[in-house]
């Protein structure tokens, strides 16, 4: 049920002349893990982190036989770290998919500290690993890149670079957890993270109905016309807003103006997916073309307090692509 995740990924660095500001880009590779649990008529699903996929190109599933196939990503939820990876059945050969297995998913809400865990994972991307140990501790929260990430299990079960999106397994053999190796300190032994898999379900199911899309050409691309600015957790709190980020701005004669979209409003969902910030929005983006229409869920303050609207919008594309 086990499999590794490979792909590319853009990355800037400094170039000869980088003292004096210069940066070039470069293809770097990327590994992670993802567990199979689940398929429909046509695609076999695939469980995994989000930041294992994210701004991931050339995304590439492999099979414990070895044998690689192309994976699309069906949806994700950035603010929790999780993410639902479609593979076409079509594309697996027979002799794979007798070698392969659905997880079966345990209950999270059973377990208790110094229980004996298995986590499996493609470690440092170099094939996939087995580790043991227990969990340390529940309930622990740690916050990445601004984003808190609570309710989770803590163990020192070895959870390297390439685990991430991995099994955390009892001794039932059942899933348990969602290996998250972003979230451990290199500084620190013992201290691995884990989304427990009752936390991630009810997201896994709705990620595992959801139309599976792929990123269009960027001629192609849909273009909304917003810029998103992050506020400050105190701010957040002072006027109880629903999220980091609200509207910047509205370009003029945009889909988001005809949409009714206005500076200071906050987009909280497009198309049924949470948005946690500029950067996610624009993620999303790149999986809808010019012209469709998409439902959004918009906040605006009234008298002080937030109120959710869901509006359709069409969207446009990008006046420098016309």
């Amino acid at each position: 049920a086990m499999v590794a995740l490979k792909g590319t990924t853009t990355v800037s660095t400094n170039s000869y002349y980088g003292l004096f500001g210069g940066t070039q880009a470069r293809e770097a590779s990327t590994s992670g893990t993802g567990i199979i649990v689940g398929k429909n008529d046509t695609e076999l699903l695939i469980l995994t982190n989000n930041h294992v996929i994210e701004d991931v190109n050339d995304l590439q599933c492999v099979f414990v036989d070895d044998s690689s196939v192309s994976a699309t990503v069906k949806g994700s939820k950035s603010d929790k770290d999780i993410a639902v990876v479609a593979v076409n059945i079509s594309d697996i050969s027979s002799d794979t998919l007798s070698k392969i297995a659905i997880a079966e998913l345990g209950d999270s809400d059973d377990v208790t500290v110094g229980q004996q865990v298995v986590a499996i994972g493609n470690a440092l991307g170099e094939g996939q690993s087995v580790t043991t140990g227990i969990i340390s501790a529940l309930n622990r929260s740690i916050t990445v890149n601004n984003i808190t990430f609570s309710g989770l299990f803590m163990t020192d079960a070895a959870i390297n670079s390439g685990n991430s999106g991995g099994a955390l397994l009892n001794m039932k053999g059942e899933l348990i957890g969602i290996n998250s190796a972003k979230y451990a300190d290199s500084a620190v032994e013992g201290m691995g993270y884990d989304i427990p898999i009752s936390k991630a379900k009810p997201i896994l199911e709705e990620l595992m109905n959801r139309e599976t899309r792929e990123k269009v050409d960027s001629s192609k691309k849909g273009y909304l016309g917003v810029s998103l600015a992050s506020l400050t957790t105190e701010a957040i709190e002072m006027y109880n807003m629903p999220t980091v980020d609200f509207v910047r701005s509205v370009e003029d004669d945009s889909p988001a103006q005809e949409a009714g979209i206005c500076k200071g409003d906050i987009i909280v969902k497009f198309d049924g997916q949470k948005v946690s910030d500029g950067d996610d929005l624009l993620d999303k983006l790149q999986y809808y073309k010019s012209g469709e229409k998409i439902e959004a869920v918009i906040a605006r303050a009234t008298n002080g307090e937030y109120e959710e609207n869901t509006i359709e919008l069409t969207l446009g594309t990008r006046p420098d692509n016309e």
